[in-house]
């Protein structure tokens, strides 16, 4: 059995050594112990590796240690995809570099003024790490001088593709010296990437590093199939149970962040948003709140959160699902990196196991289905806290002080265990210690037919919506949303079928106009489905429901047609006949 690789074995110098042990670094990572003398050898490389592989160490390391210090104009050039990652790229390369004199260190990114940086790049920049448009920005303007540059690095290629930023690179790969080192690095090759390979890279050696049992990231992936309760109230549930230093929670859109965040801290978590929105100072500030623990949850956008290592991380929910499959492995990849456990939670509604079987087909493996913490678990949870918060509390130096007003109430005819569960009653506040069962919730099949509504069926989907059949009266309802802001049918059904839990067939005529429209839906709802409703958005804004009047019977519409798009992507024509009743046919898109 041959002795284990250790960073001494790698042939760096000893100032890198010193550095590395500091951060308690004892043994490479396979994509490190791969790369690193090919580097220091001045070879090429293209490493294909997924995100938390430790890749910024194994390009880094064998470039700075042949740094010389005495010549003050750029020798290393880091291009990261984001702000996020050239900043964990760079102050990487701080830490590494601790006991080298002399050595300059410069990160260039959008949204950092300019002054700033071009006050760094003067005083003699060796090592430049930033996002390519801003790279870029500096060499048009005549502030970044490359034409000595003995290396670059293409960190994360794909997702520089992926944001558009491919033209960029090719621009500044173009104005480097013909003497130069390469290193690429991505978590996958597509041809756009190869070409740049083909075209800039002389010779690279390929570095390929397979994900197995030995070197994949230990992190337990599970989902939740959104049913019977609202995405937001599961959210609270999972959170409450979890076991977690800190988490990072992941929405599509700038205002999801903000909505969750104040969800969360109305509920009493520790919580910010992290947005493309936010200035740079004020993420920075976010991030280093999360590093320091004055923070638990930070609900993120993709790109906001590109390039966080933070090692207290130790959830990822990805509250909403995301359109590609690459998203997700980088989403997870937060957690779980460098040897660290972790764990992924993903919530998936009814229209998207697409998405969730793109993922798995991804991941070379299921993502196992969890069961949403009923209200014996989350009564158990909240009890256990409750109990460890009351014998932390007995060890208070002044408890003594208050047992001469506990004897003030323990009068002859007040029961001592009364006034404790009294006591408990009002320290309980809003996280009640005794919760009613939760209602009954229809298990949802997983088959083909899941995809489908059952046309056969005469009730709505759910408990709450039982009750209303297909001759059920409607009502006309006006919503503040019209052709003027770009709203089409399906974006109204889409809405109130997500928002209420109903069926979409139970959803009335809808008519568009310019500035608003109407649609109708059956009398009777309770109030508080109507609420609902009011609160839904469609297309970012609120819908703003109210009440116009009865609508039109059945029998006054005869033989008019009404055209719905289903919550589930089917195309549905309905038909209203001189005998009142509904038929439709059903068709793919």
């Amino acid at each position: 059995m041959t002795d284990k690789i250790t960073f001494n074995d790698l042939g760096l110098p000893e100032f890198i050594l010193k550095a590395v042990s500091d951060l308690g670094f004892e043994t490479p990572s396979p994509i490190q112990q791969a790369c690193i003398p090919h580097l220091l050898n001045g070879n090429d490389v293209l490493g294909m590796a997924q995100t938390g592989s430790g890749k910024t160490a194994a390009f880094s390391l064998p470039i700075l240690a042949k740094i010389d210090p005495a010549e003050k104009h750029p020798q290393l050039l880091v291009m990261a995809p984001t702000r996020e990652l050239a900043i964990q790229v760079a102050d990487a390369c701080e830490q590494f570099m601790k006991y080298a004199k002399g050595i300059n260190i410069v990160t260039l990114y959008g949204g950092q003024r300019y002054d700033i940086q071009l006050r760094a790049l003067k005083q003699g920049a060796q090592v430049v790490v930033g996002t390519p448009g801003r790279i870029l920005d500096h060499i048009r303007r005549g502030t970044l001088n490359l034409s000595e540059l003995k290396a670059i690095v293409l960190d994360e290629a794909d997702e520089m593709l992926r944001m558009g930023f491919i033209d960029d690179v090719e621009t500044v790969m173009a104005e480097l010296p013909e003497e130069h080192q390469t290193a690429l690095f991505s978590a996958t090759m597509p041809e756009p990437i190869r070409r740049i390979t083909k075209r800039f890279m002389n010779n690279p050696q390929e570095v390929k590093i397979k994900v197995n049992k030995e070197n994949a990231p230990d992190i337990e992936q599970n989902c939740w199939y959104v049913n019977g309760f609202r995405k937001t109230e599961a959210l609270l549930r999972f959170l409450e149970v979890e076991d977690f230093d800190a988490a990072i929670l992941f929405t599509r859109t700038k205002t999801g962040t903000l909505d969750i965040t104040e969800l969360l801290e109305k509920h009493g978590f520790r919580a910010a948003a992290l947005n493309g929105d936010m200035t740079q100072q004020l993420r920075e500030q976010t991030l280093d709140r999360l590093r320091n623990g004055s923070l638990d949850i930070v609900v993120a956008t993709d790109v906001a959160a590109r390039g966080i290592d933070i090692e207290r991380i130790s959830l990822v929910v990805n509250y909403d699902i995301p359109l590609d499959a690459e998203s997700y492995v980088h989403r997870i990849g937060r957690t779980g990196r460098a040897g660290r456990s972790g764990r992924a939670l993903l919530f998936v509604e009814p229209r998207e196991r697409r998405l969730l079987r793109n993922i798995e087909h991804l991941m070379k493996k299921p993502i196992n289905e969890v069961e949403l913490p009923n209200h014996e678990i989350l009564q158990e949870c909240r009890r256990k806290k409750f109990h460890d918060k009351i014998t932390k509390q007995l060890e208070h130096h002044d408890l003594e002080q208050y047992r001469s007003l506990l004897e003030d109430m323990f009068t002859a005819d007040q029961d001592h265990e009364d006034i404790a569960a009294a006591m408990l009653m009002l320290l309980q506040g809003k996280q009640k210690l005794i919760l009613p069962p939760d209602p009954p919730v229809e298990k949802r099949r997983r088959e083909r037919s899941d995809y489908r509504d059952n046309s056969r069926s005469g009730e709505m989907r759910g408990a709450r919506n039982k009750g209303y059949g297909n001759k059920q009266p409607m009502d006309l309802y006006r919503i503040e949303v019209g052709r003027s802001d770009g709203v089409e049918v399906r974006h109204i059904v889409g809405a109130i079928a997500n928002q209420g839990d109903i069926n979409s067939r139970y959803i009335g005529h809808i008519k568009l106009y310019d500035d608003y429209s109407t649609v109708e839906l059956p009398q009777g709802m309770p109030s508080t489905m109507l609420q609902q409703f009011n609160k839904a958005r469609v297309l970012n804004k609120a819908m703003q429901m109210s009440l116009v009047g009865a609508a039109k019977s059945m029998g006054e519409r005869d033989n008019v047609k009404v055209r719905n798009i289903s919550e589930y992507g089917e195309r549905r024509e309905w038909r209203f006949n001189e005998k009142n009743d509904r038929t439709f046919k059903s068709r793919h898109r």
